[in-house]
């Protein structure tokens, strides 16, 4: 018999609305405190809505309600010794104080990040591939604190070299069949290296063609292709091309992203791939395109063959820069409404900065260094210089331009070769660190190996003067950062260079940490 029309539009809304109440019940977290956890947590709405999780990693909370296991495992430099760090409570959030504690007076690498969807897609270091040596660096276990929830926890800092994969994979989609994925990036920490990437790969670790990828990228790499303003974009990886949409090269629909936190997604079907992302803290999602598969050879149908990469590219590409905290991949293409409801369950979870103090020397805080040398240079502060990558002092004021107060400002973060110590970001310059070069200080890229978290650790102690404080090289701890002819060194009291003179090296070598100037 046939329906007459308001019958048939009568049960599609109320199939549509049980749709819609299945996937709100992802939404709902509990109120009674931050040690709860949501009722349901992003796998939980990928399964309600038909697209189950094949592979789930966060280094920062569960991605299943259920899910009480490790999220990551550390290993500390000083005997080798490995730890699991899970949750505080079920389907809750990381528990970094086991981190803290485990590496303290030492520092520490991720080994593994679990996968919390049961089938075995954990994530270790990357071995080599066809573009560049391996096997990859592992990521700097404090280099990326957050807030979540109010706990603290910890992101996967990605400096290039750095790189996780699984090649022995369960579930995830091969050839053309469709898939899913989401991740939480750091919005502010990227280049334009290839390729940040997380996602499907080949499984041999070389380029085997176009088609034999599919991963959400993150950057402002435009050899491939590009989208509107100057990136950084969220892209799809398909191998052999960075795509920003149907169009091989420029697609303007694909906007500039900003946000401090990032939900970048790509789902891909037969003849049909999006992109869509948003702010991970606030709002909801954008789909910057949707529609066919690029108009190139190779792309319709996929060749996609099942391989995990996070930080790096198919063929191990490893020139990127990148913060990861949490990302999945599912089997089947998700529906529009299911990763809305991700979003929201994103936005609920409530990333925030590690820190939001100032002038002390927490990590996370901004500070502003100070010299204490009179009288030459009371009125001077710690700065790099914008005309090359030399640290230097120079004066410092209210009338001074905002890129010379932010160049005089610095993030601590606990020291990358000695969480006890601390290390220096610069606020205006991402990722780049204050390190020292034959004893000489500059501004560079972390290059996620050990010489340079030492080079880039220094540990405070009283100031040398008597004043401030001062701090010690970690490996030269003879040596403390000085400035001499206001230019920045590590230096003894006494020896053979220049800057070790001792005229004036306890003043020169004890700092004030002030509030910062950006």
């Amino acid at each position: 018999m046939t329906k007459q029309p308001w019958i048939r539009r009568a049960r599609r809304a109320l199939l549509s609305a049980g749709t819609t109440a299945v996937l709100a019940a992802g939404l709902l977290t509990a109120t009674a405190g931050n040690s709860q956890a949501a009722t349901q947590q992003p796998c939980d709405i990928y399964a309600a809505g038909g697209t189950p999780c094949v592979a789930a990693h966060s280094t920062t909370r569960a991605l299943y309600a259920g899910y009480g296991g490790p999220l990551y495992q550390v290993r500390r430099a000083s005997d080798s010794a490995t730890r699991d760090i899970g949750v505080l409570s079920t389907g809750g959030y990381a528990d970094a104080a086991a981190q803290d504690a485990f590496c303290a007076n030492t520092s520490c690498v991720i080994t593994v990040i679990y996968d919390e969807s049961g089938k075995g897609n954990s994530l270790t270091q990357a071995p080599a591939g066809g573009a560049a040596g391996g096997p990859d660096n592992l990521a700097n276990a404090f280099e990326a604190p957050v807030t979540v929830g109010g706990h603290k926890a910890y992101g996967v800092y990605v400096a290039p070299g750095t790189g996780y994969r699984n090649d022995h994979t369960n579930g995830i989609a091969t050839g053309d069949q469709s898939e899913g994925m989401y991740a939480i990036f750091n919005g502010k920490h990227f280049n334009g290296g290839c390729c940040f990437d997380y996602g499907n790969a080949e499984t041999n670790d070389h380029d085997t063609g176009n088609g034999h990828m599919e991963a959400v990228y993150f950057g402002n790499n435009n050899v491939w292709g590009s989208g509107s303003g100057n990136g950084p974009w969220v892209m799809a990886d398909l191998e052999n091309g960075l795509f920003s949409g149907v169009n091989t090269r420029f697609n303007a629909g694909d906007p500039t992203v900003t946000n401090r936190f990032l939900s970048a997604m790509v789902k891909g079907a037969p003849n049909q791939w999006a992109i869509r992302g948003g702010d991970a803290q606030s709002g909801s999602l954008s789909t910057f395109y949707s529609g066919v598969r690029p108009n190139a050879s190779g792309y319709n149908p996929m060749h996609k063959e099942g391989s995990i990469i996070l930080g790096i590219g198919g063929d191990n590409s490893k020139g990127a820069q990148g913060t990861f905290y949490e990302g999945v991949m599912t089997s089947g293409y998700p529906s529009d409404a299911t990763e809305n409801a991700v979003q929201a369950n994103i936005t609920a979870a409530g990333y925030s900065s590690a820190s939001t103090s100032t002038g002390s020397l927490t990590p996370g805080s901004r500070i502003s260094l100070q010299a204490t040398t009179a009288p030459c240079c009371t009125a001077d502060y710690l700065r790099h210089d914008d005309a090359d990558n030399k640290v230097v002092i120079s004066n410092i004021n209210s009338a001074s331009s905002a890129t010379d107060k932010a160049d005089a400002t610095w993030i601590a973060r606990a020291g990358l070769a000695n969480s006890s110590c601390l290390s220096f970001e610069s606020v205006d310059n991402p990722g780049q660190f204050l390190h020292h070069y034959n004893y000489e200080l500059y501004l560079s890229a972390d290059t996620g190996s050990g010489s340079f978290a030492q080079d880039a650790t220094f540990c405070p102690t009283t100031g040398n003067s008597g004043v401030g404080r001062s701090f010690q090289s970690v490996n030269f701890p003879t040596k403390y950062l000085r400035h001499y002819n206001f230019t920045a060194y590590i230096g003894s009291n006494g020896g053979s260079n220049a800057w070790d003179s001792t005229s004036s090296w306890a003043q020169d070598t004890s700092w004030l940490t002030a509030s910062p100037w950006s």
